[in-house]
């Protein structure tokens, strides 16, 4: 698990822009940082001016000697990689190499996935199980292949602007590469981030840099200096039997390096995988649990009952009441507006963890596999309108900060893309009333799948495989375990086990309770009755936080939005929400709370952008 950065110029650049991208990507590589430079006929230059560089800081996992550190090239120093994540279970694949030549100069899986692409090509995607983005540098072919993996574990970013190319982990780490007057916010970015407490793929705060998505890899040609962009994994049933599937997945993932453990909560996910890590006999495993005392969210004593069931050791981390001194610190660490309340007490949950272990397994993927969140239940109960929509209905801005009107929105898109206003930060119709200089807002950002087809409930998954689950539950896992230089992996998105679920039977698989599929994967805690209990959120104490700590920020957010966004976001709209709130109209909290992350986002990253010596 790393951080990646790199460029392809025309133009040199200052030996300062490499430096500035690869501090970026300090928190997530403590264990070694690195950069290799080219100039523009790609001769080595450790002195002069800049054309193109990879950089990459390191957090060692596996085989931590100097030797696997990146970049890293072939022998022939032709071919080079930068890569961020872990692949597991390529020893076979290795052999392969081997017996075409291939040496091994170290046990890295960076090395491996070097080996497969000199010997397959770009089809060496189809032999990667497990999370990462890479880049891969074929200075014989002349081009660069950027890929991100087939769930969207970990983040790739990147722009092309006038034939200048560059990519990072992060939109902070890219950054420095641009001019000055290449560094202004996107209206549709801000706009998207009101409408899901996000900005999703491919958008970023940035106007001109994208996220790439999961599934997706992209080639850079260094002579055109164009891009090509593709799909190259869609998940398909696989059939095997899914126990065996999943204990494969768990058992790969405990091989490191460094020392290992578990995120724990008492909800299915995470214990179904305890209780495989404990029947696979690592009961030497330490599980770790955000705890509320005191909170009715409070999940700790149920998995501290959970661990000792399996005989685990169990760590509660207790969540401060108090975030003022951190709130500045955290936004940065989530790169760009990112709005997740839970974000919070993961991120302190991660930097507790991180001083006991440096790679942890969690249950991140269960609800996007088998239905299990409410919001999905509640939108099937419209689903026999799945191609009905009333044509030119669009939502009025509401004349009230707490006005919701979000119904007529509704009816007038389509039913899979209407889904997303199931989880959303402001409404329509408050979109409208704060950006009242919007000619015309559309009413979600998220993507739909290209295909529609299979049962409404199968159709309302495709469309979480593509937005929420890898730009919202996994940029916020990827984000808050990262800052504390934390690996976190997730079996249950091995996408071998991913796909046997997918050719499960839908009564099998979506059912009453949720997930009661995975019982027998647990059997062990069956006097908890694990899966007919009502399932608890990550809700952090908003309350407090928004009265107390954070009551200072309400002074000027109107004003400051309002700046920041060029006048897009009213300031008397702003401060009418946020005077609502503090007049008592609690159900504005989560909404208050977006608008204080992104008055606080804009503002580090015009600052960055003010001082990166570009």
């Amino acid at each position: 698990m790393c951080g990646i950065a790199g460029f392809f110029s025309t133009d040199p650049r200052p030996r300062t822009v490499g430096a500035r991208m690869l501090h970026e990507l300090r928190r997530r590589g403590p264990d070694a940082r690195h950069q290799v430079t080219w100039d523009a006929a790609f001769q080595r230059d450790a002195t002069g001016p800049v054309s193109n560089a990879l950089l990459h800081a390191r957090l060692s996992i596996i085989d931590p000697r100097p030797e696997a550190d990146q970049p890293m090239s072939n022998t022939a120093g032709d071919v080079w990689i930068c890569y961020n994540g872990e692949v597991y279970d390529w020893a076979a694949h290795a052999d392969e190499l081997r017996s075409k030549g291939a040496v091994f100069r170290t046990r890295s899986d960076t090395e491996f996935i070097l080996h497969a692409y000199e010997a397959w090509g770009d089809e060496c995607l189809s032999r990667l199980r497990g999370m990462f983005a890479f880049a891969i540098l074929d200075l014989r072919r002349r081009r660069v292949l950027l890929a991100r993996d087939r769930l969207g574990l970990k983040p790739l970013i990147y722009t092309l602007r006038d034939g200048q190319f560059a990519f990072g982990s992060t939109v902070r780490s890219v950054l420095p590469f641009l001019a000055r007057d290449r560094r202004g916010f996107s209206a549709d970015a801000i706009d998207a981030y009101l409408a899901h407490r996000y900005v999703p793929a491919p958008l970023t705060i940035i106007e001109g840099v994208n996220r790439l998505e999961n599934a997706h890899c992209l080639v850079f040609d260094l002579d055109t200096r164009q891009l090509d962009k593709r799909r190259y994994w869609a998940p398909q049933p696989r059939s095997a039997n899914w126990l065996e599937t999943l204990d494969a997945a768990v058992a790969m993932r405990t091989v490191a390096d460094r020392p290992v453990g578990v995120f724990l909560s008492s909800g299915i996910d995470s214990s179904v995988i305890a209780a495989r890590l404990a029947r696979l006999g690592k009961r030497d495993l330490h599980t770790f649990t955000a705890a509320f005392p005191g909170s009715s969210m409070d999940e700790s004593p149920l998995a501290a009952e959970i661990a000792q069931h399996l005989g685990l050791v169990n760590h509660p981390v207790v969540v401060p009441d108090t975030v003022a001194e951190d709130f500045s610190r955290i936004v940065a660490d989530l790169d760009e507006p990112f709005a997740d309340p839970s974000s919070v007490p993961s991120w302190y949950l991660a930097r507790a963890t991180t001083q006991h272990v440096k790679v942890v397994l969690g249950g991140d993927g269960g609800d996007e596999v088998l239905a299990g969140y409410k919001r999905i239940a509640k939108h099937l109960r419209t689903a026999w309108r799945r191609g009905l929509r009333i044509p030119g209905l669009k939502p009025a801005a509401t004349e009230s900060p707490k006005g919701w009107r979000k119904w007529t929105t509704e009816l007038g898109m389509d039913w899979r893309e209407a889904y997303s206003l199931r989880f959303s930060g402001f409404t329509p119709g408050q979109r409208r009333f704060l950006q009242p200089r919007r000619a015309d807002l559309p009413p979600t950002h998220w993507r739909l799948p290209g295909r529609a087809d299979g049962s409404a409930i199968a159709a309302l998954l495709a469309v979480d495989w593509d937005n929420y689950l890898p730009e919202y539950v996994l940029r916020k896992a990827d984000l808050c375990t990262m800052a504390h230089g934390l690996e976190l992996r997730a079996p249950l998105l091995d996408h071998p086990f991913f796909e046997t679920l997918l050719a499960l039977p839908e009564e099998q698989r979506f059912t009453q309770p949720a997930k009661l599929l995975l019982e027998p994967a647990c059997t062990e805690l069956q006097d908890l009755d694990l899966f007919r209990r009502k399932k608890k959120g990550f809700n952090p104490p908003l309350t407090g936080w928004l009265r107390q700590d954070l009551v200072a920020r309400f002074d000027g957010l109107g004003e400051r939005l309002s700046e920041m966004t060029g006048e897009q976001l009213s300031m008397a709209a702003v401060d009418r929400i946020a005077a609502a709130y503090r007049a008592g109209e609690e159900s504005l909290a989560e909404q208050v709370l977006q608008l204080m992350i992104l008055d606080e986002s804009l503002a580090q990253i015009t600052v960055l952008g003010e001082t990166a010596n570009a």
